[in-house]
């Protein structure tokens, strides 16, 4: 049986599509893969791969370590997108860039949730043969439709109008995600709910902290801020939404659209090229503010479209199902284990 290590500290903070992506692989080997792989978290014993989810400091140390055999970093972001989510001080910038880049040189594979990294990580001097495209995916265990009544349920417990449209966004409370776009369209459409599910995972140096911080204290009427909440009420928030909007400027693989389509729920996202790497024909999209409010109200008044774009996330869940990238995984993992023996 072939030894896995996972090394993550995505967990510690809140409201992370990383801390999901982690949960979500390492249930996926316990539930398909168990009588093939035997899982360790955050462990330094020996092992036959060690899989980098994190690029903490202490993560890179450990590849110094004897009885580490094969590393490999699962690139979940690259070095602009990790910047671009946080205030941090000019002099920062370039070292922060630097040590994600050495943390990815330093494994012997990398795996990226989005093909249109591998130009960018090929530009940073990693040998593309180092590099696997495996795509993100959501247990349906853990997101699934629920029935009209449950919804209705638990639009009453909520005290949401039943009559009223529910337009929903899901991911931390950052600039990069959209969330001013967001909150204008609530502004431009009070006959609709707006909720956005999320907080400030990583607090005073977020990125637009203190302007965001003001909003959610005093938001318009119709636009609500649950915070952060568990996946299991996460599932309730999709369910009760009419339409999953994600205006955000920069994604790589979003598990908040993974998550929508398993709940069946018709989404509406910007149009980013990378999108088109791994998620094209399942969404609705928009270049801009206005076109985002185009299709919004295009899925809203018109049933005919609506059910079209539902059976768009049923397809697309199914694509990204757990059994499908169980293989992909299976394969990937058995070629790593043989390349050190």
């Amino acid at each position: 049986m072939i030894k896995i290590n996972m090394f993550s500290s995505a967990e510690k903070v809140p409201g992370q599509g990383v801390a999901s992506a982690y949960r979500e692989l390492v249930n996926l080997i316990q539930d398909h893969l168990s009588d093939k792989f035997s899982v360790f978290l955050n462990t330094y014993r020996s092992s036959d791969i060690s899989h980098y989810h994190t690029i903490d400091f202490t993560f890179y140390l450990s590849t110094f370590l004897p009885n580490r055999g094969r590393t490999i970093g699962y690139v979940h972001f690259l070095p602009e997108t990790l910047v671009g989510s946080l205030k941090l001080p000019k002099i920062i910038k370039p070292i922060v860039s630097w040590y994600v880049l050495a943390f990815y040189r330093r494994m012997n594979a990398l795996v990226v949730v989005n093909p249109s990294f591998i130009p960018d990580l090929i530009d940073a001097g990693i040998p593309e043969e180092k590099i696997t495209y495996i795509p993100n995916f959501v247990n349906p265990n853990n997101f699934y439709e629920l029935s009209i009544k449950d919804k209705k349920n638990i639009r009453k417990t909520h005290g949401y109008d039943l009559k009223k449209k529910i337009v929903l966004g899901v991911g931390q409370v950052q600039v990069r995600k959209g969330i001013f776009d967001f909150i204008k369209l609530a502004q431009r459409n009070p006959e609709w709910i707006f909720i956005w599910v999320g907080g400030f995972s990583f607090g005073r140096i977020t990125d637009g902290y203190e302007e965001l911080k003001k909003i959610i204290k005093n938001p318009p009427k119709n636009l609500i801020f649950p915070g952060i909440l568990p996946r299991s009420e996460l599932n309730n928030y999709y369910n009760i939404a009419d339409v999953f909007l994600l205006p955000s400027y920069s994604e790589l693989f979003p598990m908040s659209a993974l998550e929508a389509f398993s709940t069946h729920t018709p989404t509406v996202l910007r149009d980013l090229e990378l999108y088109k790497f791994v998620i094209d024909g399942y969404y609705a999209s928009g270049a801009d503010i206005d076109e985002l409010e185009s299709q919004l109200k295009t899925l809203l008044s018109n049933p005919r479209i609506y059910k079209q774009y539902m059976q768009k996330a049923i397809d697309a869940s199914i694509k990204y199902s757990p059994k499908n990238v169980a293989k992909l995984w299976e394969k990937y993992y058995a070629e790593q284990f043989e390349k050190n023996n």
